[in-house]
């Protein structure tokens, strides 16, 4: 029902910046909040910053406050994930994630997912 493709990823020096972009397509209207995640080698998928239309909120893990801002454009179905002052620790394959419901720490959807390297 909804398909999501990220983009924007690669290696990038400490310090530096990024912007990650998730377009979506399908049945997007269904969807009620958008966020992004993060997975290591060896490690779980973290959780790193959504929004809400429902709730009318934004969130980000304490590890990226301040560093990182998910935006989105309603009129290209685009969310983007705006990476500042990368550090090595950031570097993970970073997933585009939807609800339909107002939580998207439940995601019903996911993208395949883009490759960030910081390097230090």
């Amino acid at each position: 029902q909804v398909q999501l493709v990220e983009s924007g990823g690669g290696l990038v020096q400490a310090g530096g910046s990024l912007r990650l972009s998730c377009a979506t397509s399908g049945r997007t209207s269904i969807v009620h909040s958008m966020g992004w995640f993060r997975q290591a080698p060896g490690k779980e998928r973290d959780f790193v910053a959504a929004f809400s239309w429902t709730g009318g909120s934004t969130d980000y893990a304490d590890s990226v406050k301040g560093r990182f801002t998910i935006s989105r454009d309603n009129a290209k179905k685009m969310v983007y994930l705006q990476m500042n002052s990368v550090k090595p620790e950031d570097t993970a394959v970073y997933y585009c994630a939807a609800s339909r419901s107002g939580r998207v720490g439940v995601p019903d959807y996911w993208g395949q997912g883009t490759q960030v390297t910081v390097s230090s």
